[in-house]
């Protein structure tokens, strides 16, 4: 019989820059669902891969010193080099500009052209030349660049359009009659009300201002820009052709059964996306997972704080399944994780190294003492016939409680199920006392049957734990000599073959860390990270204001705000709306940071507010504040924060 066909896809990643553990988690989680899918019985394709055209790209390269194809060949082997550190079991990583993937770019955009979905126009407007940009009058400040302050002309700029309202009534009927589609739930409501419902403007598809894309080849002043590039990747990967000779693997796995992306894009995902599949003519995705951040323990990650946690550094601390079972295990199911290197150590000292490491070490050497090694199911229940009989429901429940929260992905959850198992066994160990029985030779056969029923046990935990830890797995059913089991049969109990010998030697699965060591290697690793000092500070001379007085001064209000979300402005390349918390109350503002920090990053922050400020429409949505940041001789912009923990609210003068 055929396995069924499972497609799961992450996000591609940006080649702008090496991955932290916030971007690696994505691959890894994404790596326990297709592992855990095999491990049912599933056929699985899962790819993964990087989105490498671009202006943040071109400009990177060129500050650089090499070609946008040399920078992106880099970055992204650098990517692909972190995705296989973490033991991730991708089918296919492809690129964008990979040959065959770039040839049915230009097929899509000209299908969509010929058919009237993508059409020339032209954003027209105030221009500001800085920022690339163009700026409605209303959007203007003071008359001025709303993004960076500077004096905007009157301009025009070519470029095509896909229409998108065409199809936004068929994309609102497919979500509703298909509930499961967006995921978690707050995420489908959150696409619904505010984007669809309120309407949808015609997508810019194609960019003039940079060279670093793929050419549009009917029209090649343009190039495609990054919606049906990038997002078209899940079916060009699997040799989607739009003339319709497709590739066997497209006919097999599409549509895809998972996108799994990061929440801050999930709007290009459960919009753009199916529409474009609409307007090709092809079955939607089945389910697209917004998943929440991984978060640094002060939410923000920065290279010239030297605080970014890279897997690889992880890995070197940790190992690699200690660093994917934090990563799983500590990401709720909707709100963002926090990561901090002191509870990395807790968590490997108590959950690794303690439940599960001494566990392990403990069974095997009690069946060496107490044996030679040899385990035997005695099948001798009448002592304790209640705590054998509960041990063995624990066990043997597992599976199906793992397999109900895979359904739901409810990944950390599942581990948890899974851990259950190893506590009870401990705790089973603590109910026998195996070291009291093997005192007594009447009680030699109770001892076998305590010591096979915890054998077994951790046996079937084993299993259901590779999709999650799969060299620890591993390890453990090497060191029992107890092979692979096959899912449908991990909840039976007494599959392992008595009279098996475990390993004369146990392995030490986690050794246990001393925190004072971890950090004083925590600050090497900041020291490495960071970004070199400058030999010489910069300084900038600006023209002079008028001067004020005391009182100019206290008219303006300025406080601490926390930012609480952040997500990219649409159609600017400028803009990024936040949620902050100022006190008991919480604002929406505008500011014209995006080449600057990225949503994610602004998650977490503590800035200075001006709060008296009169609220302004910029690009069509209020802002009620204004962020400040200092600014070098480069644009460079830089939040102001305050030095020491301060309260949301805290007022400045």
């Amino acid at each position: 019989m055929a396995k069924k066909p499972y497609y799961i896809t992450t996000a591609i990643a940006y080649t702008s820059g090496k991955p932290h553990i916030g971007n690696t988690y994505e691959i890894v989680l994404a790596d326990s669902i297709a592992r855990f899918k095999r491990q049912q019985g599933y056929d699985v394709f899962f790819q993964t891969g990087t989105d490498e055209h671009g202006q943040k790209i071109e400009l990177k390269a060129e500050e650089a010193g090499i070609t946008p194809k040399e920078f992106v060949d880099n970055v992204s082997g650098e990517i692909k080099r972190i995705w296989d550190l973490m033991d991730t079991s991708y089918d296919k990583f492809i690129r964008t500009t990979d040959e065959y993937h770039e040839k049915q770019v230009q097929k899509i955009f000209k299908k969509l052209y010929d058919k009237g979905d993508i059409y020339k126009g032209e954003y027209e407007g105030m221009y500001c030349t800085p920022c690339e940009s163009f700026f409605t009058a209303s959007q203007l400040v003071d008359g001025k660049c709303p993004d960076c302050g500077r004096p905007c002309q009157p301009a025009k700029e070519e470029a095509y359009f896909f229409k998108m309202s065409k199809y936004s009534d068929r994309l609102i009927q497919y979500i509703e009659e298909h509930p499961e589609f967006i995921q978690p739930e707050s995420r489908k409501n959150e696409m619904m009300n505010n984007f669809l419902k309120a309407g949808l403007q015609d997508l810019c598809v194609s960019r003039t201002s940079f060279k670093w894309g793929i050419p549009v080849d009917f029209d090649d002043r343009h190039v495609v820009y990054v919606w049906i590039d990038a997002l078209s990747n899940y079916i060009t990967g699997l040799g989607y052709d739009v003339d319709g000779n497709h590739d066997e693997k497209f006919n097999k796995y599409w549509p895809a059964d998972l996108h799994l992306i990061g929440k801050d894009i999930l709007r290009f995902h459960t919009i753009y996306w199916p529409i474009m599949l609409m307007a090709l003519d092809l079955p939607l995705p089945k389910q697209i997972f917004g998943h929440p951040w991984l978060l640094q323990g002060d939410g923000k990650m920065s290279k010239s704080k030297g605080n970014v946690i890279y897997a690889d550094d992880l890995v070197d601390m940790f190992g690699i399944d200690a660093v994917r079972y934090f990563v799983l295990h500590e990401m709720p199911f909707e709100n963002d994780g926090v990561i901090t290197w002191e509870l990395l150590v807790e968590r490997l000292n108590s959950e690794l190294a303690n439940t599960l490491g001494n566990l392990v070490n403990r069974t095997i050497a009690m069946s060496n003492k107490y044996f030679g090694g040899e385990v035997v199911d005695a099948k001798d229940c009448a002592d304790q016939a209640d705590v054998d009989k509960d041990l063995k429901d624990t066990v043997t429940a597992a599976k199906g409680k793992v397999e109900a929260k895979m359904k739901e992905l409810r990944v950390a959850d599942a581990i948890t199920e899974i851990f259950t198992v190893f506590k009870r066994c401990n705790k089973y160990i603590d109910e026998t006392m195996p070291w009291a029985l093997a005192k007594d030779e009447s009680k030699k056969t109770r001892l076998q049957t305590v010591l096979y029923n915890l054998v077994e046990g951790i046996t079937i935990g084993a299993n259901l734990l590779e999709p999650f830890m799969p060299k620890t797995s591993e390890k453990i059913l090497a060191q029992l000599n107890a092979g692979k089991r096959e899912f449908d049969n991990l909840d039976q109990f007494g599959g392992y073959v008595s009279g098996t010998t475990v390993t004369k030697e146990p392995e030490i699965l986690f050794a246990r860390l001393d925190l004072n060591e971890v950090m004083a290697k925590v600050e090497e690793l900041k020291a490495k990270n960071a970004e070199p000092a400058k030999e010489e500070e910069t300084v900038i001379d600006v023209e002079k204001k008028p001067e004020i007085t005391i009182e100019d001064f206290d008219s303006i209000q300025l406080q601490i705000g926390e930012i609480l979300e952040c997500e990219e402005v649409k159609k600017s390349k400028k803009l990024l709306c936040s949620k902050v918390k100022i006190g008991s109350e919480v604002r929406q503002i505008v500011s014209g940071i995006k080449l600057h920090y990225s949503a994610e990053e602004m998650v977490g922050k503590k800035v200075v507010v001006v709060t008296n400020l009169k609220p302004a429409t910029i690009a069509g949505i209020e802002s009620q504040g204004m962020l400040l940041c200092a600014e070098d001789e480069k644009g460079n912009l830089s939040l102001l924060t305050s030095e020491k923990t301060m309260p949301a609210g805290a007022e400045i003068g």
